[in-house]
């Protein structure tokens, strides 16, 4: 795990990446007031309780549909590098900072062992979150999450945040708010973390 936290801490010097919590940081977070009532447990998302899902620590497994109605479950990427990022249609930064994911997925797609999955807490129809992906041309894979599940298994305190999970389904780093994926230090550090083949 040393090699992939420093990896991580040169990735925010480098960014300035002012709110990446690396291993070992956690801090007391606030709910989404847009999930202010815990969801009850679905689909294998456990409820939890108490301190917030710190970098270092196991992510939450959850299991959700994709736009095509494919289910997608943390469990069956383990061994891969997850770009978790939980996101709404409604939300200005959200918007803002879709395009650098875009580019950075497009610069890590061919490695099979990277996965980015952006996931939807919008609450109307799937064909309305289809249109503002379609319309913006992404091609990531987008979860839906109406009941935000995922956002109370890792404490969300409002989106768009980011998880950056390892080949051991560990976060190993943490991001609140829009941030420019497509810098080159993004790419490199992720780069850098998928080739440690010891998750």
């Amino acid at each position: 795990m040393g090699s992939r936290v420093k990896t991580l801490s040169t990735l925010a010097a480098l960014a300035v990446l002012v709110g990446i919590v690396l291993v070992a940081l956690s801090q007391p977070r606030l709910r989404n007031p847009e999930s202010q009532t815990p969801a009850p447990a679905a689909d294998g998302i456990p409820e939890h309780q108490g301190a917030p899902i710190a970098a270092g620590e196991k992510a939450a497994p959850f299991r959700l549909v994709d736009l095509s109605g494919k289910t997608v479950s943390l469990s069956d990427l383990h061994g891969k590098v997850v770009f978790l990022n939980v996101w709404a249609t409604w939300c200005a930064p959200c918007r803002e900072e879709m395009p650098s994911m875009e580019k950075l997925w497009e610069r890590l797609r061919a490695n099979r062992s990277f996965v980015m999955l952006a996931v939807s807490q919008d609450t109307g129809a799937r064909d309305e979150v289809a249109a503002y992906v379609a319309k913006h041309g992404y091609h990531f894979d987008v979860l839906l999450d109406p009941q935000n599940n995922v956002a109370e298994a890792y404490k969300v305190t409002g989106v768009p945040e980011t998880f950056i999970i390892d080949r051991d389904g560990r976060i190993v780093a943490h991001h609140s708010g829009a941030f420019d994926w497509a810098q080159p230090g993004i790419g490199e550090a992720l780069v850098e973390l998928l080739n440690d083949n010891k998750g």
